[in-house]
């Protein structure tokens, strides 16, 4: 009987930090705000170089809902400046980055033209 309440201990145990491992995978994640302090703005297409992103990482768009918005486009819509993607537009949005290019665009007429757009591109 002591062996097999050990054994059970055990067990309990091993679901338990199995658990914590899947509750904590992002725990590596690292969260930009984009354009830093001037937030999500007009010329922040530069904003990515020279930082490095990483799948997971996690992008806050800083702006004011009524001017701007943040529309998650493929690479087409990114050079076209189509806004015809997922919309986010809280004036906070906290975006998770996916492996590969990631592109984002301000959806009001004319912002992207203006540079208000990013490519990200996390390994």
């Amino acid at each position: 009987m002591v062996m097999s309440q050990g054994r059970g201990n055990a067990i309990a145990v091993s679901v338990l930090l199995l658990g914590m491992l899947l509750h904590c995978g992002n725990v590596w994640a690292a969260t930009y705000t984009v354009g830093d302090a001037g937030g999500w703005a007009f010329n922040v297409v530069g904003w990515p170089n020279g930082k490095t992103f990483r799948a997971g990482d996690v992008l806050v768009f800083n702006y004011n809902p009524a001017s701007h918005n943040v529309v998650g486009v493929g690479k087409h819509g990114y050079d076209t400046c189509t806004a015809a993607g997922q919309k986010f537009q809280t004036g906070s949005d906290k975006i998770t980055l996916v492996k590969g290019f990631n592109y984002f665009i301000c959806g009001f007429p004319g912002h992207c033209a203006n540079n208000m757009k990013i490519a990200v591109n996390a390994m």
